[in-house]
This record gives structure tokens, sequence and C-alpha cells, in this order.
């Protein structure tokens, strides 16, 4: 199937959700074929270069869609990419060059109960997950924010169980979703497991989720959206990697 041809779509509104978390709100002419029901859905966010570069581009979810706007929730970071760069500083009027959408990676429904796991930059898709849950739904989230203030209030069943881990200062040695998942207490029956992180935690996740817990690939989706101290160019490289090599 081709590539959608990418669209400029203009920023309708810009806040913060959170003190590290903005939300840009795009629209405008560029909407007007725009899919519906793309909610967890990715886009790529493309930035020109000088002449003779490639383009920059920086893959998001779209958090929430209503007639003719999309939300993207963008998490920031001490030190600021070119996307969360632009989101920051982003006044109405702006355009945007956007890709996509891509397919959705949404959790697997069929299970007894729900485990998500993710840090900031995959709370947007995370809430989406966490709203679409059966009402009947249990299990847990754990989600990891920069401070206590980045909580919010998110959509859920009932009986899925929401852990906040603070943690300021990632990096390549800490494992604190993963400590913060051995801690809960796993439930009988088949389990769908949806997670994605940085790139280490997520390969300590992935070990958890596949060797120690045993859950098959159908429910199991783990993925690494950012990696400590490298580009996003230089996180696509070393994650095709990872996956060449698990999949041998």
């Amino acid at each position: 199937m081709a590539k959608p041809t990418p669209r400029v779509l203009e920023v309708i509104g810009t806040r913060y959700i959170t003190p590290n978390m903005c939300r840009v709100t795009l629209g405008g002419a560029g909407m007007v074929d725009f899919p519906i029901d793309q909610e967890s859905a990715y886009i790529k966010l493309i930035f020109p270069q000088d002449a003779g570069s490639r383009p920059l581009m920086r893959t998001y979810t779209v958090s929430v869609q209503r007639d003719g706007e999309i939300d993207v929730d963008f998490a920031l970071h001490e030190t600021e990419g070119p996307a969360s760069a632009w989101a920051r500083n982003a006044q109405v009027g702006d355009q945007i060059l956007i890709g996509g959408p891509g397919p959705k990676k949404l959790i697997n429904n069929e299970a007894d109960w729900f485990l998500l796991v993710g840090d900031m930059t995959a709370l947007p898709a995370i809430t989406v997950n966490l709203a679409q849950l059966p009402t009947e739904a249990r299990g847990y989230a754990v989600l990891e924010v920069t401070t206590e203030a980045d909580r919010q209030t998110l959509k859920k069943p009932e009986n899925v169980e929401i852990h906040w881990v603070i943690n300021a200062h990632p990096n390549a040695d800490d494992r604190p979703l993963l400590d913060c998942v051995k801690s809960l207490n796993w439930l009988d029956g088949q389990p769908a497991v949806w997670a994605a992180c940085e790139f280490h935690s997520m390969r300590a996740l992935r070990q958890y989720f596949k060797v120690e817990r045993a859950v098959p690939k159908t429910h199991l989706y783990v993925s690494s959206y950012w990696k400590v101290d490298s580009t996003e160019d230089q996180h696509k490289i070393v994650k095709s990697q990872d996956a060449q090599t698990e999949d041998q």
C-alpha cells in the first residue's frame, strides 16, 4: 500500500497538559482528506533541512481526533530535539508538514487482564489504549513521568490500577519501570501486555515478559520510542539492529 502523501497542517492552538507535556492542536485545509478514527495512529513530523540534505522526520502519536483537528502531545526533555523545540515554540498559524497516518498499535483486547507500561513518550498512546479497553477490563498501567506534577487524570476501566513512577533523570542503567512491574501481583489468566519506552528499559521489559512470564507474541507489544543520549536517527539504527537480532 502506498504511503499517504505528506500534508501541510496548521497550528490551531497549544497548551501545557502538565509541566513537561505540551499539546499542539493541528488543523487547516490539509485535514480535508485525513482519515477518521486515527487516535493512537502515528504521524511523521517533517522538518526541511538545507538544500541537499534529507528532511528530519520525527514520529508522534495522534492523541485525540475531532472533526478537522488532531491533538499531538509532546513530552519535553532537558535536551530538546527539533520536534519538542518546535512544539514548545509553536504559535497559532504556524505550519508543519505531516506524513501518515501510519498503523495503530493497540493492545490485544482478547485477554483475561491487561498490563500497559510506558514513559512519557508513550503516554499519549497508552491514554488511547486505556480509554478503549472494555469496561469490565482489569489490570494495571505503569507510567513513568518526570515529576509528580506530570501525573494526569486518565479515562480507564474501574478495575485497572494506575501506578505512577517518578523519574526526573532517565539513564541507561536504572530500570524503574521494570522494578515497578515486578512488584505487581501477576494476575491469573492470559494477560495482554503493551509496553513502550526508552530503548534500554524496553529491552529489560521485553526480556521479563518473554522469558520470565512467557507472554505469547499474540498478546505482547514491546517497542522503544527513544534512546538515552541518542538522536532519533541514531536510535532508529539501533532499534533496527535490535529487531533483526531478536528475530533470529
